[in-house]
Order: C-alpha cells, then structure tokens, then sequence
C-alpha cells in the first residue's frame, strides 16, 4: 500500500474510501465465504449460515486491520481497540448489504458449492457490498474516523 498521501481530518477522496473499503473488503470476503462454505457444506439451517458468515467475516477484518497496527508495535489491546474504531461500522455495513442480498436471492442460500449460482450470488453480493460502502467509509474518513484512524499507525 502506499503511503505518500496521509489523511488529514477533514480530506476524504473516493481513492482514499476505495482503498480502506477494499481492505475492510478483504477481511469480509474471507469471513463471509468461509462461512457460507462452512454452513452449506455441514447443512445448517439459513439462519445459523448466515450468522456464521457474519462472525466470521467480523473475525477476519478485525484480524486484518490489527495485524497491520500490531506491526507499529501497539499493544494487544489498543490494537483491538483502534481495529474496533476503524472497521466495525463498515464491516457491519458491508455484512448487512452482502447477507441481504444472498438472502434475497431466490435459491442463492439453498445452493450447493458445486452450483454457479451460489458464487455467482455471492460474488454480486459483495461486489454490492463495496459499492454502498465505499461513501459510508469516505464520510467517516472526512470525520476523522474509520480507516483514518489506522493511518496513524502505519
């Protein structure tokens, strides 16, 4: 990633919001899939599915995000905490988006693994994702907070 634009509160640009929606992106796909793989190849029930998919892909973005701040040397405990402050409402935005629409779509969640239609729901349901989240993250960026808050620490 680079580095050579530093946020300042205030300054939010579309790049800026992409790349910190991209990252949170990360972090939710490999929750989100992991889960709706995990649930649908054990066959739970749609609910407990997509409630796995949730807590994971909240699991996998916080992990995202501390691995980096951890890095700077910040105690364990700040790190969450910062992880907490940075990415909990556009991870939950991000989830709240993605679920609905696999949910949504008639067949999608009663898919098999081996079916186009379970990727191809999931695959557009985070590509949707992205897109409502990109301007939830800009304006939190503009306030000073969201992934404005990790940048301190790299």
């Amino acid at each position: 990633m680079d580095h050579a634009h530093h946020h300042h509160h205030g300054h939010a640009t579309w790049r800026m919001a992409a790349q910190a929606t991209l990252h949170c992106l990360t972090g939710c796909a490999i929750g989100e899939i992991l889960g709706m793989v995990i649930g649908t190849a054990a066959g739970l029930h749609n609910g407990a599915t997509v409630a796995l998919s949730i807590a994971l892909a909240f699991v996998f973005g916080y992990a995202l995000t501390m691995r980096g701040v951890l890095k700077a040397d910040v105690p364990l405990r700040q790190a969450l905490k910062v992880a907490l402050a940075a990415d909990t409402l556009s991870i939950a935005v991000m989830e709240l988006i993605d679920n609905t629409v696999m949910v949504t779509i008639p067949g999608a969640m009663d898919a098999g693994l081996s079916d186009p239609l379970f990727w191809g729901a999931l695959a557009g349901s985070l590509a949707l994702a992205f897109v409502v989240t990109t301007p939830v993250n800009r304006w939190m960026i503009g306030r000073g907070k969201g992934h404005a808050v990790v940048h301190a620490y790299h």
